[in-house]
């Protein structure tokens, strides 16, 4: 019998203030170092969504969440170009927060600050751009990565 396909789940957390949004550039990870991204994880066995952005948020930048202060505002399926590695992003927006911003990970982080929305910098990883750009756009699931030979699609469901 042939072992079934398994993908790997992750998370992210929108932080907002105002016209703003909190990002992390990551640094001496092996994962697109010198990006910028969100605070961010896959989730560990036996652990919730909830749980895991609650904790990553914590993790990466000293920010307390409530489950009742989050909610999923976006699922992209996606796909590395370069290779056949696919996973599905949970991205959550948090609507408040205890604690203050801080750097929490300076070994694999190198920038932790807020970005006007208007003023995005062009280092930001693609997919996690695509995340904010739904969230934004009240698109809940769509597709990314997968090449020319497969449109993305966008479904708005709010």
């Amino acid at each position: 019998m042939t072992e079934r396909f398994k993908t790997p789940i992750s998370v992210h957390l929108f932080v907002f203030e105002s016209d703003r949004v909190l990002l992390l550039r990551r640094f001496n990870t092996g994962f697109e170092d010198g990006n910028y991204s969100v605070p961010a994880g896959c989730i560990d066995g036996n652990e919730t969504l909830t749980n895991a952005i609650i904790r990553e948020a914590k993790e990466e930048a000293g920010l307390i969440l409530k489950p009742e202060w989050i909610k999923v505002t976006s699922v992209l399926h996606r796909k590395a170009s370069q290779n056949s590695w696919e996973m599905i992003a949970f991205f959550f927006t948090a609507s408040c927060y205890e604690g203050e911003v801080k750097n929490c990970e300076p070994n694999k982080c190198d920038d932790l600050q807020f970005f006007p929305l208007s003023k995005l910098p062009d280092n930001l990883i693609p997919y996690v751009r695509k995340g904010l750009e739904n969230t934004l756009q009240g698109v809940f699931f769509s597709e990314f990565g997968w090449g020319k030979d497969r449109q993305e699609k966008n479904e708005k469901t709010r």
